[in-house]
């Protein structure tokens, strides 16, 4: 089989073809749904005991998948995490109920974009029947896989509320989040299309994701070099964004983090992404610890554009922060909807998040960050939401759609 490239000539959508370019990846997901009586019972089959319950152990059958996943809960926060084979993920969707969707920060991106009315080409490194039959036939990919065949992530996604009782205590969830587990070889090789750089050549807006699943460094520094060749084709005036992710290998994160800071003109993160980079906790409503945050980052991240975007707020840090501002609302009502709505994210709904209030404890940090930060900053307060089963994946893709679509809605490069 050749690589694929489907570029279709749907005319409904603004954008022509080529326009906005989001890679690389794409994935099927299984998204299970929380059972807390199956997860109690799991965790009493295998004698899990509080101590075991550590969210960085080597996952390498159910028995330390669990006690990753209880390791997350009992910390209160989400992550990524490679799981040595992928017969482990199988069995484990298996004992859940679960969906089959697709997932991938740049497949995500492009769905909430077409919802929004823009249209975008996905470059995919792997593919197969059940993707095709879910990707929706006007959106345009490119794919490096010269084979078909996918390897799908598990999600988990933890309740706003629960409690699993070991042994020797209690696990208390508080909060919504979510857990990524993979082994996906396609991704581990980043493969890039030899149509990349055709499709760069026509771009005014692309975005960069993917690389944190990759574990050799001779190979991801080769697919880095590739990577800035091909953007070297691109318009002069297009704009690169790159969005962080989970590392499998946190050693090789410093790698990617200094080679997309010397080559793109936005660099976004979201909270748990910059408190990893920084190795300390931020008190994100603190306008104190955001401003010292944003100074500590910046001596990371020497170039770009800086986006973080959190639960509580979205800002853009810099020099040209101003010229992204626009974006930033755009990403958190994308953001928000795919949170009370999950896939059933409409237009209408996204434009019904701005009717909203944020709350005030919201309204004050933003106000008062541009006056305590070392550079220029803007923020845009996030809402308050809440929802029975809230969805916690893909909250940062869909801010990154809806902040290009936001960007690109009304230039003169979006029709």
């Amino acid at each position: 089989m050749q690589p694929e490239k489907r570029i279709s000539t749907d005319a409904a959508f603004p954008s022509g073809p080529g326009r906005i370019v989001l890679g690389l990846g794409g994935t099927l997901d299984y998204e299970i749904v929380w059972d807390a009586q199956l997860v109690q019972r799991l965790a009493a089959e295998h004698g899990i005991r509080i101590d075991e319950c550590d969210p960085t152990l080597e996952i390498t059958d159910e028995r330390s998948l669990l006690a990753v996943i209880l390791g997350f809960a009992r910390e209160r926060r989400g992550g990524e995490r490679f799981v040595q084979s992928p017969e482990v993920i199988e069995a484990f969707a298996a004992l859940h109920d679960k969906t089959i969707t697709l997932g991938g920060t740049c497949v995500r991106a492009a769905l909430v974009m077409r919802t929004l009315g823009i249209r975008s080409t996905v470059h995919l490194v792997s593919i197969d029947d059940d993707f095709r039959r879910l990707y929706p036939r006007d959106c345009d990919y490119i794919s490096s896989a010269d084979h078909d065949g996918m390897f799908p992530h598990l999600i988990v996604q933890l309740p706003e509320h629960g409690r699993i009782e070991l042994p020797d205590g209690e696990i208390s969830i508080q909060g919504p989040n979510r857990l990524i587990f993979v082994n996906d070889p396609p991704h581990v090789q980043m493969k890039l299309s030899t149509d990349l750089r055709e499709s760069v050549s026509r771009a005014r807006w692309l975005l960069v994701s993917g690389f944190n699943v990759m574990n050799d460094p001779e190979l991801l520094e080769q697919r880095l070099s590739e990577l800035g060749s091909t953007l070297e084709a691109r318009p002069t005036s297009a704009v690169v964004m790159f969005e962080d992710a989970g590392f499998h290998s946190p050693q090789l994160q410093k790698s990617v983090r200094e080679s997309m800071a010397a080559i793109v003109d936005v660099y976004s993160m979201n909270e748990d992404e910059l408190q990893t980079h920084l190795g300390r906790t931020v008190d994100l409503l603190d306008p104190g610890s955001v401003g010292e945050a944003i100074r500590d980052i910046r001596g990371l991240i020497d170039h770009p554009t800086i986006v973080i975007h959190t639960r509580h707020w979205a800002l853009a840090s810099g020099p040209n922060a101003e010229r992204y501002a626009k974006g930033l609302p755009g990403g958190i009502s994308a953001a928000t909807a795919r949170y009370l709505h999950g896939d059933d994210v409409a237009a209408a709904r996204v434009a019904a998040i701005a009717e909203l209030e944020p709350p005030l404890e919201h309204l004050r940090l933003a106000e008062s960050l541009p006056r305590v930060a070392s550079e220029p900053v803007v923020c845009v307060p996030a809402y308050s939401v809440s929802v029975e089963k809230p969805t916690t994946i893909g909250l940062g893709d869909c801010f990154v759609g809806g902040f290009l679509a936001a960007l690109a809605t009304g230039s003169d490069d979006s029709d």
